[in-house]
């Protein structure tokens, strides 16, 4: 169970995109620690009751936006950005996608699958590396 980084109440489920006490967006804030709900010092890059790093609030944390735009731009036929940052549904897709297409590519129409999975791949590593997409799975923004 994650907390609200804003007013540290925990969210109603895994899932949400915002917290339905104060509104504001998972994974925004920096007054209270994501995993215990308790308050953090201003500043503090650790939190003092459960040991948790607070994401957000200093230089620990976050996903590097250039590895994975290069990830989605090199190896976006296969996922490997997805998988990095945690949109396992659609890594997984692109996965399958390629793979079939690489099997079935002896009777012609497997080639426009894999050629379908890389340039998804590359659109979404370029959108990446534009700011388009600048959140991971659970909420947090993409570090420069």
């Amino acid at each position: 169970m994650y907390h609200c980084k804003n007013c540290g109440e925990p969210y109603a489920t895994d899932e949400a995109i915002m917290c339905v006490k104060c509104g504001v967006a998972r994974g925004q804030g920096s007054y209270y620690c994501h995993n215990c709900g308790k308050p953090l010092a201003p500043g503090a890059e650790v939190c003092l009751n459960c040991g948790v790093a607070a994401f957000g609030s200093g230089a620990l944390g976050g996903k590097s936006k250039i590895a994975a735009g290069l990830l989605g731009i090199f190896l976006g036929c296969f996922g490997v950005h997805n998988f990095y940052l945690g949109y396992t549904g659609k890594a997984v897709t692109q996965l399958v996608l390629t793979i079939l297409g690489i099997a079935l590519s002896c009777i012609f129409v497997g080639i426009f699958m894999v050629l379908g999975s890389s340039i998804w791949g590359l659109v979404e590593g370029i959108m990446i590396l534009t700011g388009s997409i600048n959140k991971d799975a659970s909420g947090m923004l993409l570090t420069d």
